[in-house]
């Protein structure tokens, strides 16, 4: 019995690391793009992504990804405005010090696939689906994020700051 037992657990672990990837966190990023003032956009990224990144196109059923970024890396190109985001007025990074991705489900669709989990932004969790594709090692996905949805920047109104976020992710694994 104790064989059998230590064999599952040997061919079970050996299946989550074949399937297991390493984040390339040097070159994945999450850019996005929000309206400002009503005149023009503010484009700016997130680095730092780590986690669990499991995704085989022959086995679908068995993906997952548990997947955080460091809010503290958010840049748009101006520092000023970059510490303001920082602040407990927008993404109050030192409270939140992440931005994860947890998800639930991986299916195959007609461009690609999509993913199903859940994000926590600001302390606060939703449930989003990211369509995606995975070519050479890649993960390209997207999403559109109401700010309000996670209570940022609530006081700073649509006029000043656009209200919906768009978000392209990038992944590269190893």
């Amino acid at each position: 019995m104790k064989t059998s037992l230590l064999t599952l657990l040997f061919v079970l672990a050996a299946n989550y690391l074949m399937h297991a990837q390493t984040i390339n966190t040097n070159a994945s990023v999450v850019e996005f793009k929000i309206s400002a003032g009503a005149i023009f956009n503010v484009d700016g990224t997130f680095t730092g992504m780590q986690g669990n990144f499991n995704f085989d196109e022959s086995d679908i059923n068995n993906a997952n990804f548990d997947i955080c970024i460091d809010a503290k890396t958010i840049n748009t190109d101006n520092n000023k405005r970059d510490t303001h985001l920082r602040s407990a007025d927008f993404f109050e990074v030192d409270t939140y010090p992440t931005i994860c991705y947890k998800s639930t489900s991986v299916i195959k669709t007609d461009s690609g696939y999509a993913t199903t989990g859940a994000l926590t932004i600001h302390g606060v969790t939703k449930q989003v689906t990211i369509p995606f594709t995975f070519i050479n090692n890649t993960f390209k996905g997207a999403l559109e994020i109401n700010r309000f949805d996670y209570n940022i920047g609530e006081d700073f109104g649509t006029f000043r700051v656009g209200t919906t976020a768009s978000v392209q992710i990038t992944c590269r694994v190893k």
